[in-house]
This record gives structure tokens, C-alpha cells and sequence, in this order.
């Protein structure tokens, strides 16, 4: 029997990265990055499926491909790809706003209508948003990107909510997974001071590691959470 397919998006670095690594010997892998090169060579049953997710056409043919090539046994879709662009919204230009909104909402919001397409059909299939503790906590000079990943948050609870309205017998999840200060490289770019601030903030004492965010997916995607369902899981340290 066949492996089923889960997608990752933004899977060449950072947290997509710990998640592909992990989840490889349990499914077959969609990795997403913007450019080919960024992807090492899909080998054992793995697949890549690069696009600029900022630009509406390639978003469209994305999505296209994706149900085309993998709507067979797409099982799990994992919506990670983010751009922070950290700045006061008094000099942040337009075009950096419309990014974030582009690749932290919009892109998962399409590629989660096309999921719902394919789950609908087999009625089983779990949709995994990588949203940000700083949506619901807020922080300064993220004002766009907390506002995204805030609203990625809604989405997925009221996702959820409409499957079950629509379809009374069914093996569909919608989740949102909200990592607080993880050692990636994003956060690698934050000043020394601001590392020591955020660290007083976190009570577990220490920044958060990739591969903890991934063992989370790798368990919410399994039947052991398969009464999660809406649901935003902080996995920040007890940061509030």
C-alpha cells in the first residue's frame, strides 16, 4: 500500500525543513520552495513543487498541479511558507504588505480550497496552518505579519466548522499550530537585546527548536489526534 502524500510548504529551510526530515520515512512528501535549486532532487517517491506564492500566477498554476499531479492520495496538507518583514508600519511600503498578505494568507487560503476539493471527495484529509504566537499576543514593528497570522488563525477554526456543517460523516481536520520564538533562521536576524527581552518573556527559559514544532505536526497529522479538530496549538514555551 501506498504511502499517502502530505505537501509542505516553504519545506527548504527553517521549520519546513525539520518537518520534511521528520516526516519523510512516514509519508510520501510534496515539497514546496519558490525556486528549484533551494529543493534537493525529489529521490524515493518524493515530489517538488516550486512556485512564487506572492505571484498570483504562479499560485493559480500551483494550485493546478497540485490537484492534477497529487489529488489521488493527497492525504495532508501543511501550509508553513511565511515572509516577516519586520518594520513600523509608518515606513513599511505597500508592495512589502502585500507580500506578507499574499504568502501568509491568501496563498494558504488557496491552497486549502483546493485541498478541500480533493479531501471532500475521499472524505478524510488533514490541513495543518502554521500561524505565530505573535497573532494572538501582537508585536511591535510585525503589525502586518501578526495581522496575517492572526487571521490565518480565524481561518482554520472557521474552516473546520464548515466541514462539519457540511458533511455530517467525515475524517476531515482543519488545525492551526502557533510556535512562539523558535531558533530558525528568522530568528536568527533578531538583535541581542531583543533575544534577551523576548527570552524574560518565555517561562520555559529558552527559545523553542525546529524539530519540536515538527514532532507536533508529525502527531497531529497521525489517527492519535484525530479528535483535534479547529483547534490553535501554541507551542511557544508558555508564552502569553
Amino acid at each position: 500500500m501506498e504511502k499517502p502524500k502530505v505537501l509542505i510548504t516553504g519545506a527548504s529551510k527553517g521549520l519546513g525543513l525539520a518537518m520534511a526530515e521528520l516526516l519523510a520515512p512516514h509519508y510520501r512528501l510534496i515539497l514546496h520552495a519558490s525556486k528549484e535549486e533551494n529543493l534537493p532532487p525529489a529521490t524515493d517517491g518524493n515530489f517538488n513543487l516550486c512556485a512564487n506564492l506572492s505571484d498570483n500566477a504562479e499560485l493559480t498554476t500551483f494550485c493546478k498541479r497540485l490537484k492534477a499531479e497529487h489529488g489521488d492520495t493527497l492525504y495532508g496538507v501543511i501550509n508553513n511558507a511565511g515572509v516577516a518583514l519586520d518594520k513600523s508600519i509608518v515606513f513599511q511600503p505597500e508592495k512589502e504588505i502585500d507580500a506578507m498578505i499574499a504568502v501568509n494568507l491568501k496563498a494558504p487560503i488557496m491552497i486549502s480550497k483546493v485541498a478541500m476539493k480533493i479531501f471532500g471527495l475521499k472524505k478524510r484529509g488533514v490541513i495543518i496552518n502554521i500561524s505565530s504566537s505573535v497573532g494572538e499576543t501582537g508585536n511591535a514593528f510585525q503589525s502586518v505579519y501578526a495581522a496575517t497570522k492572526a487571521g490565518l488563525v480565524a481561518f482554520s477554526k472557521s474552516l473546520a466548522k464548515e466541514v462539519g456543517m457540511l458533511n455530517n460523516e467525515h475524517q476531515i481536520r482543519v488545525l492551526c499550530v502557533s510556535p512562539g520564538f523558535i531558533e530558525t533562521n528568522m530568528t536568527d536576524t533578531i538583535p541581542e537585546n531583543f533575544r534577551q527581552k523576548y527570552l524574560e518573556m518565555i517561562p520555559a527559559n529558552r527559545y523553542g527548536k525546529a524539530s519540536e514544532i515538527a514532532e507536533t505536526i508529525l502527531f497531529l497529522l497521525s489517527d492519535k489526534a484525530a479528535y483535534i479538530n479547529g483547534a490553535n496549538i501554541q507551542v511557544n514555551g508558555g508564552l502569553c
